[in-house]
């Protein structure tokens, strides 16, 4: 079984391509359980048509432990797809990484999820914070792939996660599986990114381009694999599936320093 992870800057875009990519994966016939571990608890949404109105914290504050039953946390969604919140906690009471901890140790202990081809964890942020950083200290995620754009900041939080990579690739088997460019139509953005891959030790697996049959797609609550099948972006989509599906080239990632940050945005950005 494959266990990937998707990481970056809140925003950038991680969960809608997240959604997409577990669409086209269960359209090449995988088994797939897209698991969403953000205290907003949206990473699934297009998958699901909805909001998940039951995450697992939902449950965890509402129940006793031995009370929670699989199809409680554990919902379907487009095409088969298995989707999973862990929740967070309630606005301005305790850590949302925490909460990543305990649903993920929960799910494991009731071995909730059914057999699937491959596990994504769509993990909110970088990892600075330790509950954040669990999917790969713990090994749940193998592969890491990074979602950034070519703006300064989201290149920070890539870099910052590329450390954490580095970091525990040390002891364990964790390894930087590529960089995702999600455009956001910026000066020489695909030459950034594709230059930025390279001082990681990567690849620009797939670069993303802006375009408005996503959000159309987000405001009928589908992914564009639904919505727009047919269209040049579900193509992108299904590209970078079938690219992760048989991602070999996995790497421990070298990290840059901030100046060599800016002096790449400024180089390719002007």
């Amino acid at each position: 079984m494959k266990k990937i992870a998707f990481y970056g800057k809140g925003g950038i875009g991680k969960s809608t391509t997240a959604s997409n990519v577990s669409a086209a994966l269960s359209l090449m016939g995988k088994r797939v359980a897209q698991i969403g571990c953000d205290p907003k608890n949206d990473s699934t949404r297009l998958l699901l048509g909805h909001i998940c109105k039951e995450t697992v914290l939902d449950k965890v504050r509402r129940s006793e432990v031995e009370e929670i039953r699989k199809e409680d946390i554990v919902h379907t969604g487009f095409n088969g797809v298995t989707c999973v919140e862990a929740g967070g906690p309630e606005p301005g009471v305790g850590c949302a990484g925490r909460g990543i901890i305990v649903a993920l140790q929960l799910l494991d202990r009731m071995k909730a999820l059914p057999p699937v081809d491959l596990t994504l964890y769509d993990v909110l942020g970088d990892v600075v914070c330790g509950g954040f950083a669990m999917p790969i200290r713990e090994g749940y995620a193998e592969e890491i792939y990074i979602v950034s754009s070519g703006e300064l900041m989201s290149l920070y939080a890539a870099n910052n996660i590329a450390k954490g990579i580095r970091r525990f690739a040390a002891r364990g088997k964790v390894r930087l599986g590529g960089i995702i460019g999600n455009s956001r139509n910026t000066p020489g953005e695909k030459e950034l990114l594709t230059e930025f891959a390279k001082e990681l030790n990567t690849e620009l697996i797939a670069f993303i381009p802006r375009d408005k049959i996503v959000n159309v797609a987000e405001n009928h609550r589908q992914t564009v694999l639904q919505y727009a099948p047919d269209s040049p972006q579900a193509g992108v989509y299904k590209e970078l599936a079938k690219t992760i599906w048989d991602g070999t080239n996995l790497s421990i990632p070298t990290p840059v320093t901030f100046e060599e940050l800016e002096r790449l945005a400024a180089f390719y950005g002007t």
